[in-house]
């Protein structure tokens, strides 16, 4: 299989594992115009080479040490969990973002933690969508939801900001679409009269930790899912399963 790698009119190609991380850079340097990554797999029988759209999956979260652990975070440790499963290394900034590039088996996937701040999340995925050329509905955004219990994940082909910053900021930096797909992880509602920002800010307690750590491992299978077979039943099956997570029916 040959990955391929267009900017403007012209495509080069080149083998796969790795992605030439350093070759995008270098382009980069020199090149201002849009790129668009593919990967394509030659039929044997005519020919005629499939080719694949990368996917855009980004987590929203803040940077830094202060941050790690704590339920607003849960985007980070999504993105961090698919770059380990899937051996795709994290070393490239770009876009105000933290970025990787490598695959799915033949589907091409970049994974993205905008360093901008939540708030100011559509400053990094506004820009690479348009860079790379992703369509909207290849953007995944993985967030943490509040409406869910802790620990139980969520995936929609498209949906509102449900008044959470981070989303708002993308779909801003998106001309105000909304036709993008997400992946919710659920920690919970504040309890008592608990301010809302000092509840996201706060690290889980050891059940909840339990309990996102499992989230964690169920997710990046959703997101395989996903990136290969789409919106399938199998997807419709996943949602099903987490709504009854903890509950026995």
């Amino acid at each position: 299989m040959w990955y391929a790698v267009s900017f403007s009119h012209s495509s080069i190609f080149y083998p796969r594992r790795p992605w030439s991380v350093h070759f995008l850079q270098k382009q980069k340097q020199s090149i201002s115009t849009s790129c668009r990554i593919s990967a394509s797999l030659p039929d044997h029988n005519n020919g005629v080479k499939a080719e694949y759209t990368p996917w855009l999956i980004v987590g929203l979260g803040n940077p830094g040490n202060k941050y790690h652990g704590t339920r607003h975070n849960v985007g980070f440790e999504m993105i961090d969990s698919i770059s380990q499963s899937q051996g795709i290394v994290m070393n490239t900034i770009q876009s105000k973002a933290l970025i990787g590039i490598g695959s799915i088996e033949e589907v091409p996937i970049l994974l993205v933690k905008p360093q901008s701040y939540m708030n100011f999340s559509g400053e990094s995925v506004g820009p690479l969508a348009a860079y790379y050329q992703v369509p909207l509905r290849h953007i995944l955004l993985i967030y943490d939801e509040m409406s869910l219990p802790n620990g139980v994940l969520r995936l929609q082909p498209k949906g509102g900001h449900g008044h959470h910053n981070g989303v708002k900021s993308v779909m801003g930096h998106l001309d105000g679409r909304r036709e993008f797909p997400r992946l919710c992880i659920g920690i919970g509602n504040p309890p008592g009269t608990m301010d809302m920002k000092a509840f996201l800010l706060q690290k889980f307690s050891t059940v909840e930790r339990h309990q996102i750590d499992a989230a964690l491992e169920q997710g990046v299978e959703a997101v395989r899912t996903l990136v290969l077979n789409g919106f399938s039943n199998s997807v419709t099956r996943f949602n099903l399963g987490q709504k009854y997570k903890y509950h026995k029916v």
